[in-house]
Formats: structure tokens, C-alpha cells, sequence
């Protein structure tokens, strides 16, 4: 098995998100993840389809709130801080 090299750390956690909300939605081609440097930590600006938005949020914010747990763990490992923020 070869070993996947990862030169932007940062890439991993926004595919991660990415992969994650194309797996709920309806329209896996509307979804979006930008990434935006604030100082010490890094926000990923999750853009779906109208429509799509309430399966990214979920019941209660359930779905979301799963999704930036795995983000905060995935930032863990790699020694930076994520925060996601779901765009209407």
C-alpha cells in the first residue's frame, strides 16, 4: 500500500467536510467547502443547495454538530483548529 503524502494539512480537513456533506445531500455538485485563514484557526464555509441545507444541519443541529465534532478531531491530529460554518 503506498503512503498518501499530504502537503497542505489544511486540504485534508476540507476534503473530509466535503466528502461528508456530498454523501447527505440530494445535489453532491452544488456542495461547496472555501477556506478562510482568521488568525490561529481556520473556517470552512459550507455552501449546499438550498434545498440540501436542512440535511446538513439535521434535526437539532444534530447533523452539523456530528460533522464539526469530526472536524475538531481531525484538527487534533493535525495540531490546528477548524471551525465550520454552514452558509445559507
Amino acid at each position: 500500500m503506498a503512503e498518501q503524502k499530504i502537503s497542505h494539512p489544511t486540504g485534508d480537513a476540507r476534503a473530509l467536510v466535503e466528502q461528508v456533506a456530498k454523501t447527505l445531500v440530494d445535489e453532491p455538485d452544488a456542495v461547496s467547502v472555501s477556506q478562510v485563514e482568521e488568525g490561529s484557526e481556520t473556517v470552512l464555509e459550507l455552501t449546499v443547495a438550498p434545498n440540501d441545507l436542512g440535511k446538513v444541519i439535521g434535526k437539532q443541529g444534530r447533523t452539523a454538530r456530528a460533522m464539526r465534532t469530526l472536524l475538531n478531531a481531525s484538527g487534533l491530529r493535525l495540531h490546528k483548529r477548524f471551525e465550520l460554518e454552514i452558509l445559507e
